[in-house]
Order: structure tokens, then C-alpha cells, then sequence
């Protein structure tokens, strides 16, 4: 564990560096120590000889961010929230540690492993349909059947995000929301019973002090951390262009898996995901066994093959493959139209539903409607 000296000047690097972890990070290697820096920085060309002028002259005015660092140490201390050093091999996250734009400095809040045996970030976009919904329950409820130990990591935003953390803990697992500003509030506000539940089941974390700005550049900076914390990165949904697949992209560069949720041809939040598929930038995955295979966990978990896999995309009988094709066809039919579509007698189609609605296909609506929720 640090001392507070090395601590406080490690804090005081990141704010003189601002957005340039990379920078930060070589700094630390090439002289040893956030204090060494400290100490030379008015000759600190003597110890880093091919230092930039402008990054020299931007060190000697470390001792002035100590204040704010020194004021930020016993705001956490005082609000129990741990202080996670990149020099730190006991706390830091070593998945994150092996990338070269890693946060030197962390807080983090609540209780969850952030070294867990397996971690797995899932990610999508601000506009989820009930789709992206199903499918963030329908991962959480599988992996807490194969790998209960699982951390999911996420970053508290609208959609795709929220709905992966609410999942988690509907099925008691472990979640940690990346945050884009300081653990001095909670944005956005509407999330904030969540994120309080979060901290008994998982937990917060974020790079930026408390009282920080939320500006459009931290959003994009967090999502560098989303995407070095996990073993792997699941984009649920996605258009054409947003925050996920630059999540993806950042964890491409960092040589992790991605997976991506196929989703139909014209359908505005699918068009990022089938986008990763195909140009091989993601996996497609359409059960729980593609992760687990991919990743190498079969022999892992936690029950046997035969007693877990509920599939993403289960296998269905004729019948049901009929009715489901009549929806994606027809969303939201009633049952008369679906009666008249399939010509199955009204019995067997009610059965049908039932086994539909079971296993996760389809989901019944106000006015005796059916919606499609899942179809390969």
C-alpha cells in the first residue's frame, strides 16, 4: 500500500496531466515514482532527458494541484472511498494495469472484487428497445447459472447501461458502474436508487475527483476504463454510430474479446452490432456457450453443460418457429391475426404462446398482443 506522500503526489500528476494517461504513465516508469518526479521537477530534464519543454514547465507547477489533492484524499477518506494508486499491485485492477492509458488514480465505492475470476462488460446504446432489455436479463440470468462470480461492468448511462446493471442485481450479482465525474453525485439523477443498491452489490468507480465537471470529453475518456477493467466487452445494442462501438474499438486495441447481439436487418439499434459482426471486429454470440467457449470457461463453471443452457436463441418446434416467423413478419399481431396467419387451430396456438412466452421468445401485450422479443 502507498504512503500518502506517494499518493498525493501521484493525484497531483494526473491533474498536471490531465487527459494524457499515457503521458503519465511513462513518467512514472521512467523516473520510478511519483515522489522522484515531485522532487526533480524544476531539473526533471536531468532524469527524463527527451522530456518535452512544454511538459517540463507544466511540472513545475505540481506543488500547486497539492491543495486540491490533499482536500480530495480526506473527502474520500471521509466518505469511505478507497484510493486505487496504479502503483498499487495489492487494490489496482491488473486487467486495467496492462493498458498503456490507464488512469494512475481510481476511487472507488462500495464493495465488489474489481480483480474478480471473470469480468464482463456490457455495453449498448442510450435508446434500448425491449429487446436490449431481454437480452441484458437473459445474459445476467445464464451467467449467474454458469459463473455466478461474474462481475458485470457497465456505465450507469441510459439504456443498454441501466438495464444491464438492474439485471445484475436482479440476479444477485456483483456490478460496478463506471462513472464519467466525481462519486460526489450520481448522473444521471434518475439512476440514483440504483446506484445505491449498487454499492451493497458491486459498486462505483470513476477517475475524476468529486466536484468535477461533466463535460462530453469524460464520457468518452470512461469508456477507455469500461473496456481495460473486463476480460470481455458485449455490445447488446447499437446504431450506427455512439458510445459503444468506440468501447469496442478501445477494447479491439487492447487485444480483448468483443461480442456483439445480432439483431434484424432493419432495425435501427441492430445496425451497430451486425456492423461488428460483420467486418469481424466483434463475435457474434447468441447463447451464454459463445462466450464461454470463446473465452475458454467451459471448465469453469459452476453446474454442468446439461443443466444450464438456456439459450439466447432457443431451439424451437415447428409450431413455435411458425409463430414466430408470422411476428417478425408481423409484430405485435393479436391472437385472432395469428390464428389466421399460422391456420393453427386456436388449442394448439395457445399452447404454442405459452411454451413461446416461456422460454423467452415472446412477450404478451396490453390488448392481447404478442411481441417478439428474440428470433435468429
Amino acid at each position: 500500500m502507498l504512503d500518502d506522500q506517494e499518493l498525493l503526489y501521484t493525484m497531483a500528476l494526473t491533474r498536471v496531466f490531465a487527459y494524457n494517461s499515457s503521458l503519465q504513465q511513462q513518467m512514472l516508469q521512467r523516473a520510478g515514482s511519483a515522489t522522484a518526479i515531485y522532487e526533480n521537477r524544476c531539473k526533471i530534464a536531468d532524469m527524463i532527458p527527451d522530456i518535452s519543454p512544454r511538459a517540463a514547465l507544466m511540472l513545475e507547477r505540481m506543488e500547486m494541484e497539492l491543495p486540491r489533492c490533499e482536500e480530495e484524499l480526506l473527502y474520500a477518506r471521509s466518505h469511505h472511498i478507497k484510493v486505487l494508486a496504479f502503483q498499487d499491485d495489492a487494490n489496482y485492477p491488473v486487467r486495467l494495469r496492462q493498458c498503456e492509458d490507464a488512469p494512475l488514480i481510481l476511487y472507488f465505492l462500495g464493495h465488489a472484487d474489481l480483480n474478480a475470476s471473470h469480468i464482463v462488460s456490457v455495453v449498448g446504446t442510450r435508446h434500448c428497445t425491449e429487446y436490449g432489455r431481454e437480452m441484458c436479463s437473459l445474459l445476467a440470468s445464464e451467467l449467474r447459472q454458469v459463473l455466478p462470480d461474474t462481475l458485470i461492468v457497465s456505465g450507469l448511462a441510459y439504456g443498454i447501461d441501466i438495464a444491464a446493471h438492474r439485471a445484475a442485481l436482479s440476479n444477485s450479482m456483483a456490478t460496478v458502474g463506471v462513472l464519467a465525474h466525481g462519486l460526489d453525485e450520481i448522473y444521471p439523477r434518475l439512476h440514483r436508487n440504483t446506484a445505491v443498491e449498487m454499492l451493497a452489490q458491486g459498486g462505483l468507480l470513476t477517475e475524476l475527483m468529486s466536484y468535477s465537471h461533466i463535460d462530453k470529453v469524460n464520457f468518452v475518456q470512461r469508456n477507455r476504463i469500461v473496456a481495460g477493467i473486463a476480460d470481455a466487452t458485449i455490445v447488446v445494442e447499437s446504431a450506427a454510430k455512439g458510445g459503444s462501438l468506440i468501447t469496442a474499438n478501445i477494447a479491439n486495441g487492447y487485444n480483448r474479446e468483443v461480442f456483439a447481439i445480432p439483431g434484424r436487418v432493419r432495425d435501427k439499434y441492430s445496425v451497430g452490432c451486425n456492423e461488428l459482426i460483420r467486418n469481424q471486429s466483434a463475435t457474434l454470440i447468441t447463447s451464454v456457450t459463445d462466450l464461454l467457449s470463446r473465452m475458454g470457461w467451459e471448465s469453469e463453471t459452476a453446474v454442468q453443460k446439461a443443466d444450464v443452457q438456456q439459450e439466447l436463441f432457443p431451439q424451437l418446434t415447428n409450431e413455435e418457429t411458425l409463430v414466430a416467423a408470422t411476428l417478425k413478419n408481423c409484430q405485435d399481431a393479436t391472437f385472432s391475426d395469428l390464428v389466421m396467419s399460422t391456420a393453427l387451430p386456436s388449442a394448439k396456438l395457445t399452447s404454442v404462446l405459452m411454451m413461446l412466452e416461456m422460454k423467452g421468445v415472446i412477450k404478451k401485450m396490453a390488448g392481447n398482443r404478442y411481441h417478439l422479443l428474440l428470433y435468429a
